[in-house]
């Protein structure tokens, strides 16, 4: 793995069948009848999204033409439409029709007689995506994807991006952005790439109303990665408070030009909720231990506390949705053989990610404030459904891995129905805030993970 790697394109990307996955999935659902829509005070004419990955429409650990399709900026979008203050055309950054499978993405493949999220490598493509990939290499080692080069898109969603990463007066003099994330250098022409960064790239546009949901890799990054922060990754930690206020208030300053053009932000939902960190989990991986030696005692864990460096996990240990290849190895089942730091958020990581994600939470609040906007409250919302579910149309959907409907394969970001139900949300508290009465999506219009 290089020594940048971004968060959204190699957040989750299991080898291997998971335990106890279910391939039950809920019916189609008859389609609401919908009362008449009206925009209130409100003019989405020229619609702006402004955010990640979330906003991007990255799904199965990549983006691809179809997910963009079904981004909850392009639901939001043609929702608005419905009201006659939409607009003409919402433009996304597609890849072209050849390429149209764009970074790849994992897929649920039969493997030695069992289900597996299988994805194509350089050594064995034979899931036939149509990649975008260049051959060529960023400064960050990552690939390089097929330029778009069309208009300015009206989702400027950048994987992997995050407020730290969006100002280059907060980076330090690190290398430039555009340089090190494929998903946002495809958006630049050669000679902005050394020297645009994020921040300057959405003040091109001038929208009537915009959306803007950025902060989750600010902690996500390091919640992911276990804790481990490489020191060659400059936006691999948790970000501090001050850069974060900083950057957060030029992104919303910027795109609604100091106060003057309406919009909605969302804040960040608690990363420990995702399936990501609740699929493998160490009553599983200790249980599977224990078939194989009665005299197994659990699941031991590199940490990085000095005091005890490795020890035995506790119920209260955060597995990775990756851990699941190494755990098949072996690691984890012997002291001299613990699974490695990476795999695991202990209880204190988890308290670090908690604490900053109710400051950074704050921040947004008072930055809304400022600015005349509301908060789409997604950490409230994604707790909720982490909880009980979300039923629409008499579906219960679920955060359960690869059978919930939210989520999709890399146990991070949604599936096209869990971006209805992001989209809907949005809906909610911007109808609530403008007096609006834009009309929800249908989820069930949407798929949710692809079994063969």
């Amino acid at each position: 793995m290089t020594t940048f790697s971004l968060l959204a394109a190699r957040a989750a990307r299991p080898a291997l069948a998971l335990l106890g996955l279910s391939v039950g999935l809920a019916g189609c659902q008859a389609d609401i009848d919908a009362p008449s829509a009206s925009p209130g005070p409100l003019d989405f004419t020229s619609y702006v999204a402004v955010g990640n990955s979330l906003t991007a429409g990255y799904s199965d650990g990549g983006l691809y033409n179809e997910a963009q399709a079904t981004s909850y900026p392009a639901l939001l979008a043609q929702q608005f439409g419905a009201t006659g203050k939409g607009p003409a055309s919402f433009v996304q950054p597609a890849f072209s029709a050849g390429k149209k499978d764009g970074s790849g993405y994992i897929q649920l493949r039969t493997v030695n007689g069992a289900l597996a999220p299988t994805q194509p490598t350089a050594a064995n493509n034979y899931l036939g995506e149509l990649l975008a990939a260049t051959g060529n290499k960023l400064l960050s080692g990552e690939n390089q994807l097929e330029a778009y080069s069309g208009t300015q898109p009206d989702n400027l969603g950048v994987p992997g991006i995050s407020v730290l990463s969006s100002v280059s007066a907060l980076t330090g003099g690190q290398a430039p952005y555009g340089l090190l994330n494929p998903f946002y250098e495809r958006l630049l022409t050669q000679a902005e790439r050394p020297a645009k960064d994020y921040v300057t790239y959405i003040g091109q546009k001038t929208p009537t109303f915009f959306t803007c949901w950025m902060g989750n890799n600010d902690v996500l990054a390091y919640a992911t990665a276990g804790g481990v922060v490489s020191l060659l990754n400059p936006f691999g930690g948790l970000t501090d408070t001050t850069r974060f206020g900083s950057g957060y208030r030029a992104i919303l300053g910027t795109i609604s030009k100091n106060g003057t053009v309406k919009g909605a932000v969302a804040n960040i939902p608690a990363v420990a909720n995702i399936p990501y960190f609740r699929t493998v989990t160490v009553a599983a991986v200790a249980a599977a231990f224990k078939a194989a030696n009665a005299a197994s005692p659990g699941v031991f864990i590199q940490t990085s506390s000095t005091a005890t460096p490795v020890r035995l996990a506790t119920s209260a240990d955060l597995l990775t949705l990756t851990a699941q290849a190494v755990v098949a190895t072996g690691a984890g089942s012997l002291p001299t053989n613990p699974l490695p730091n990476q795999y695991v958020l202990d209880a204190d990581e988890q308290a670090a990610v908690l604490a900053r994600t109710t400051q950074l939470n704050n921040i947004i609040a008072k930055t809304a404030l400022r600015f005349k906007v509301p908060v789409v409250d997604m950490n409230t919302f994604f707790t909720s459904v982490g909880n009980t579910g979300v039923v629409a149309n008499g579906v219960n959907n679920t955060t359960t891995f690869a059978s919930g409907n939210i989520f999709s394969l890399d146990g991070v970001h949604p599936t096209p129905r869990g971006y209805a139900l992001v989209a809907n949300e949005w809906i909610r508290v911007i109808n609530g805030y403008y007096g609006s009465t834009i009309q929800p999506v249908n989820p069930t219009n949407y798929r949710a993970v692809l079994f063969p």
